[in-house]
C-alpha cells in the first residue's frame, strides 16, 4: 500500500511539474533565456536617457548582454501592461519597465504572478524608505527605487526681500505663515505667489503626504476621504489661498512654466524635477533659492513630501535574472553612476550612499550657491512613507469636482462625503 501510493505521489508531482512548465512557456511566449534584455520607458530626456546611462555603465563591466531601450508614451505601456497580464500572457512585454510610483501597486496587486522578486537582489535599506512601500507586496521587494519626487518650495529672493523678507524666514513653516508671507510679497511686489491648475490636484497630494496621509487607508484600496482629517485641513489651505487672492490660474504645462520664467509669481512648490526648468531662464540667476515644502497646520505633519517619481520592474520572463543584475549593478549600487545621472541630466534618485558623492555636494550658483541636490537629498530622507494604494487617479478624478463644488459654497464635509460615496461605489 506504500509502495502504491507513492507512485501516486510521485506521478502527481511530475503531472504539476509539467503543468506549471507548460504555462510558464505559454505565458512568457519564449521557451529559452537570452543575452538580449528588452527596457521600456518613457520621456527620452529623462527616464530614457538615464537607462542609456545605465546601459553604458553595465556595458562597461559587462559586453555580453544586449540592452535594448524602447521609447513608449506612459499611457501606452499602461495599456500594453494591462492587456497581456489580464490575458495571462506575457508575450512581446520587456523585460524591464518602468511604472509610475503611484500606479505601481495596481499592477502589482493585480498580476502578483507577472512580476519578478528583486528581494535581496539589492539592498532596499539604501533607499529612501517613502520608496519602498509602493514597490513592495507583503514585504517581497518588486520596483527597483528610481528618480525622487522631492517636493522643495521654489521662491524669487529679490521679491522676499522687497516685502522684508530673507529665505531664512521660510525655512520649515507651514502654510498658514505662507499665506500671511505671501499677502506681503503682493502688496510689495503685485506678484502672485503660486500658479495652479483647478483640475490638478497635485498641491492637495503634495499637502496629504506631508502629514503621512492618502487618499485610501493603509491597506491601499479602502477609500479614505471623508473624516481624513489631512485631506480636509488641505482643501481648506486650498481655499484660503485663493481667497487670498495668491494664485494665478493656468491650464496646461506651458502657461505653468511661462508663470515662473516670466517672473508672474514668487515661489513654485513642486518636485525637485522642475529645477532645470527653472534654471532654463538664464536671466534669473541668483534671483532663486528652494526652502522645504510648508507644512499642514496639523499634529504630525513635517517640512517634506513628494510629487511624482517611478521605479524600474522586472516581469517574470526569460532573461529576468540578467536583467534583474543589471539592474543591481547600476540603480542598485553604483554610487559613480549616479553622480553621472546628476551631472548629465539633473536626476536625483533615491539611493542614499550616492549622497556623499561630489556631484550631490556641488554648489549651484543659479541658486546663490545653494547646495541644492544636497538639500534634496536631504529631504528625501524626511518623506513620510506611505501606500499610494490602487486608485489615486480614479479618486482624484473624483476630487477634483468636489473640490471645485467646495470652492463655489459647498460645505467641505459634504463635498468628502459625496466624494468618499461616489468611491465606494466606484472602486470596488
Amino acid at each position: 500500500m506504500k509502495k502504491i501510493l507513492a507512485l501516486l505521489l510521485v506521478s502527481i508531482l511530475m503531472l504539476s511539474a509539467c503543468s506549471s512548465g507548460s504555462k510558464t512557456k505559454e505565458a512568457s511566449g519564449d521557451s529559452k533565456d537570452t543575452n538580449k534584455v528588452t527596457v521600456w520607458a518613457w520621456d527620452p530626456n529623462f527616464n530614457i536617457k538615464a537607462m542609456n546611462l545605465a546601459k553604458d555603465a553595465y556595458n562597461s563591466i559587462n559586453s555580453d548582454v544586449d540592452i535594448q531601450v524602447i521609447e513608449n508614451a506612459q499611457d501606452d505601456i499602461i495599456q500594453k501592461l494591462n492587456t497581456s497580464l489580464s490575458s495571462g500572457t506575457t508575450k512581446g512585454l520587456p523585460n524591464i519597465v518602468l511604472i509610475e510610483d503611484y500606479r505601481a501597486q495596481s499592477f502589482l496587486q493585480a498580476y502578483p504572478d507577472m512580476f519578478y522578486d528583486l528581494t535581496g537582489k539589492f539592498n532596499a535599506k539604501d533607499f529612501a524608505q517613502y520608496k519602498i512601500a509602493p514597490t513592495s507586496v507583503d514585504g517581497k521587494n518588486y520596483g527597483l527605487p528610481f528618480d525622487t519626487g522631492v517636493a522643495g518650495l521654489y521662491v524669487r529672493t529679490d521679491y522676499l526681500e522687497k516685502a522684508g523678507y530673507t529665505v531664512a524666514d521660510l525655512q520649515n513653516i507651514d502654510w498658514k505663515k505662507y499665506i500671511e508671507i505671501g499677502k506681503k510679497v503682493k502688496a510689495a511686489t503685485g506678484k502672485n505667489m503660486l500658479t495652479q491648475d483647478p483640475n490638478d490636484l497635485g498641491l492637495i497630494r503634495m499637502m496629504i503626504q506631508s502629514a503621512g496621509s492618502w487618499y485610501t487607508k493603509e491597506d491601499g484600496k479602502t477609500p479614505n476621504l471623508a473624516g481624513n482629517k489631512a485631506l480636509k485641513v488641505a482643501f481648506e489651505t486650498y481655499k484660503e489661498l485663493l481667497d487670498a487672492d495668491l494664485v494665478t490660474p493656468v491650464s496646461d504645462w506651458s502657461q505653468f512654466l511661462a508663470g515662473f520664467n516670466n517672473g508672474d509669481v514668487a515661489t513654485v512648490p513642486t518636485g525637485n524635477w522642475i529645477t532645470p526648468s527653472v534654471k532654463a531662464e538664464a536671466a534669473q540667476s541668483g534671483k532663486w533659492a528652494v526652502v522645504p515644502m510648508p507644512r499642514l497646520d496639523i499634529e504630525g505633519a513635517v517640512n517634506a513630501t513628494n510629487l511624482g517619481g517611478s521605479s524600474w520592474y522586472v516581469l517574470n520572463v526569460p532573461g529576468k535574472e540578467k536583467a534583474a543584475e543589471f539592474l543591481a549593478k547600476t540603480f542598485g549600487s553604483n554610487v559613480d553612476f549616479y553622480q553621472t545621472l546628476n551631472k548629465e541630466m539633473g536626476a536625483i534618485g533615491t539611493y542614499a550612499p550616492a549622497t556623499k558623492g561630489e556631484a550631490y555636494q556641488a554648489a549651484d550658483e543659479f541658486f546663490g550657491g545653494q547646495k541644492v541636490v544636497s538639500d534634496f537629498a536631504k529631504w528625501t530622507e524626511q518623506i513620510p512613507q506611505i501606500n499610494y494604494g490602487l486608485h489615486t487617479y480614479a479618486i482624484e478624478d473624483l476630487l477634483a469636482v468636489e473640490a471645485q463644488n467646495y470652492i463655489k459654497g459647498k460645505k467641505l464635509d459634504k463635498a468628502l462625503e459625496d466624494a468618499q460615496k461616489q468611491a465606494e461605489a466606484q472602486i470596488k
